[in-house]
């Protein structure tokens, strides 16, 4: 008996050139989730490669990779003599597939819920990166780098292709160490450092090791989102350190004792202030009295460009209870996803055995290179034209937003860091005001998702460091536009008139 042919509904199958996900791979999740779903019934017959080829503008090549794919993962069968059909799957299969369309995925985990829960900030493409923490690109020497990474791939006497060193190329930690003794005042030898995949890698070893289930742990408000995160993914209990424009608030007694502290001191994140040396002395003795950790983001301490540097908490510390913490993204460029984390020498062998069971390690070639880039005098140079180059766009920028901005925006000049904080003239919900910059192709970052248990303070974060006076301009005409547009709308409550 034959069985009855099904037409092959071809309108179904919409590809998009634009997508960065290849053709055939797209022709293949729309086969697959169509027939999955029952909507591709069983013995329904698929054109041949070449019709199904011109129908698409496709080449048949894609069509026929796509079928062979298909075809081995039991979708399709080929019959004899008659092409190429759907096949008939197991009851089940559909019945699972219609579930999960309705009900979602399987659930997470408590941890995976909790990570997936919280609030994430990052850079948007097309957009004028006022988003902070962005480092100037254009004026990193590339073509050293090139050579150094050439050097290292073509000609290098190392291993660097293996699974080894997974706490860090010898001589990077080496570099590392010289560079934090003679800057940053820290304390500490070439088997401490642990180098990891950038900031958040750290903070997520940092939480596994350090913290269980429940443990309080004292976060600066406002602070890092990142922080935030992974110590709330590790079920931290977060209690706020407050800090405003007078420094961090030390004196509540209410709050309770903390397993682990976590603070910005030297750039404190988002505000840019820096923590006084009597309160760096006495929160190490809050840690000591507590027998708590003190995780030190030595974030931005680079650009400091007016004063003497304050040296690191960790140099300061007797007991070994700082754990320091330190990236290259923001002197760099952010996707070398470099970064490195200081411990004491008793957590050293634990923390490389965490770091090689989470794979947070960088790689080696990336590792070499960048040794050289600090060794050979590379780094310490960089470091000095960017800080006078962000010295001096900190002051053009400040103008600008005080010409532009001021009817809506109050901000002042920093000593340190690579943004600013400004703060709304006019009461405004600031995640409105990033709407309305988004559609201007402006971004910054909202004060108010640095808070987490206080009511947040409404404000917008901007970076200034990575954009030239010719797209800063263009911004801030921009910003100006997203605020004319939500005064006229009535986001921003209305000044009452005098007289």
């Amino acid at each position: 008996m034959t069985k009855c042919r099904t037409r092959f509904p071809s309108d179904m199958l919409v590809l998009d050139r634009e997508a960065s996900v290849p053709m055939h791979r797209q022709l293949y999740e729309k086969l697959r989730s169509e027939i999955l779903a029952g909507r591709l019934k069983a013995d329904t017959r698929l054109p041949p490669t070449r019709l199904m080829a011109e129908d698409l503008g496709v080449s048949r090549n894609t069509v026929i990779s796509t079928y062979d794919a298909l075809l081995a993962e039991g979708y399709l069968e080929s019959r004899s003599g008659s092409g190429t059909w759907v096949a008939t799957l197991p009851a089940d299969a559909v019945t699972a597939r219609n579930a999960l369309d309705k009900t979602g995925a399987p659930s997470l985990s408590s941890r995976g819920s909790r990570m997936a829960k919280q609030p994430r900030d990052r850079t948007i493409p097309g957009h004028i990166a006022f988003h902070p923490g962005y480092p100037e690109i254009k004026s990193f020497p590339f073509s050293t780098w090139a050579r150094l990474l050439k050097r290292h791939t073509r000609y290098s006497q190392e291993d660097l292709y293996g699974y080894h060193w997974v706490t860090g190329h010898p001589r990077l930690k080496t570099a590392i160490a010289e560079y934090l003794q003679a800057s940053r005042g820290v304390d500490c030898g070439p088997e401490q450092v642990i180098v990891v995949n950038g900031t958040q890698a750290a903070l997520d070893i940092l939480a596994r090791v350090l913290v269980d289930e429940g443990d309080v742990c004292w976060m600066e408000e406002p602070g890092y989102i990142g922080a935030q995160n992974a110590l709330l993914s590790a079920g931290a209990r977060l209690v706020p350190l407050p800090v405003g424009r007078d420094g961090w608030s030390l004196d509540d007694e209410a709050r309770p004792a903390p397993r682990l502290i976590f603070v910005t001191p030297s750039c404190q994140w988002p505000l840019g202030c820096v923590m006084r040396m009597e309160d760096r002395l006495r929160l190490l003795q809050i840690a000591e009295r507590h027998d708590a950790w003190i995780v030190e983001d030595d974030y931005d301490s680079e650009y400091r460009f007016r004063g003497r540097p304050i040296p690191a908490m960790q140099g300061l510390d007797k007991s070994g209870r700082v754990i320091y913490m330190g990236t290259f993204a923001k002197t760099l460029f952010p996707s070398l996803r470099i970064g490195f984390v200081v411990v004491p020498p008793h957590l050293a062998d634990g923390f490389k055995r965490v770091a090689s069971n989470t794979g947070h390690y960088p790689s080696l070639l990336l590792q070499a290179a960048l040794a050289d880039f600090i060794s050979e005098g590379y780094f310490a140079t960089h470091l000095r034209r960017m800080r006078r180059l962000y010295a001096e766009r900190q002051k053009v920028f400040v103008s600008m937003c005080h010409r532009s901005l001021n009817r809506w925006l109050s901000i002042e000049e920093s000593d340190a860091g690579m943004q600013l904080v400004g703060r709304f003239t006019q009461a405004a919900e600031d995640e409105t005001l990033w709407a309305a910059a988004q559609k201007q192709g402006v971004n910054f970052s909202p004060l108010s998702r640095q808070f987490f248990s206080s009511p947040p303070e409404q404000g917008a974060i901007l970076g200034y460091a990575g954009i030239d006076l010719k797209a800063m301009r263009e911004g801030i005409a921009c910003l100006r536009a997203a605020f004319i547009d939500a005064e006229n709308s009535g986001t921003f409550e209305k000044q009452p008139t005098s007289g």
